[in-house]
């Protein structure tokens, strides 16, 4: 299992924070297409305070020109356009909750056990405000994440303290773009893609 460690930032010290400060979590597996394979890294931390986690960060950078970005309404097949995507889990091979978002910040977020069995997020809680920034040389997206939506969605007992750990998976793809792609931070070994794997989620560890 892949596993990485992000840091624990205090609340009163987050004025001072910058995501440059932060090592990038590389999206760097094609195992099904590598036609197309532009780079691309998540930036993730906690923060809170005296050790407690409030919010989860997740900042995708994709170094790609004039993405693909034709949806702009929530629950849209985002995934067909340049898409950005992390999804999330509390138990491994458990359920997990999908961000799949692109660079017009459309986003299209859900939760169950597998592919099939999705619960549209906005029928659990208010969907997360999605940042997208274009740039000339590249798009990123940027999700932020209530601890206390997370326990209504995987249930109070979820910790995301300092020194906690859940688990995670960062992906790129672009299922109607130019040049279909599909790449991941946690290597899946399936013969055809499929992100809805959370058996192959990496193990993240907060410092």
């Amino acid at each position: 299992m892949k596993s990485c460690s992000i840091p624990f930032i205090e609340n009163k010290k987050l004025e001072k924070f910058s995501y440059r400060d932060l090592e990038p979590i590389k999206i760097s597996n094609w195992p099904w297409i590598k036609d197309y394979t532009p780079k691309c890294s998540a930036k993730v931390f906690v923060s809170g305070s005296c050790g407690k986690g409030e919010k989860l960060h997740i900042r995708l950078t994709c170094y790609e020109e004039n993405p693909k970005a034709v949806y702009t309404n929530f629950f849209d097949d985002v995934y067909k356009d340049s898409c950005l995507e992390a999804f999330i889990s509390f138990v491994h091979g458990g359920p997990y909750m999908n961000c799949e978002m692109n660079a017009n910040g459309a986003s299209l977020i859900a939760f169950g056990p597998d592919r099939e069995n999705r619960t549209r997020i906005d029928d659990l809680i208010t969907p997360p405000e999605v940042r997208a920034e274009i740039k000339k040389e590249k798009w990123r997206v940027e999700i932020v994440l209530d601890i206390s939506d997370l326990r209504k969605v995987f249930g109070e007992e979820i910790n995301i303290d300092k020194g906690s750990e859940f688990y995670a998976n960062f992906y790129k793809c672009g299922d109607e773009t130019e040049t279909v792609h599909y790449g991941c931070w946690s290597p899946i070994e399936t013969p055809e893609p499929d992100f809805h794997r959370p058996e192959y989620f990496g193990r993240i560890v907060i410092g």
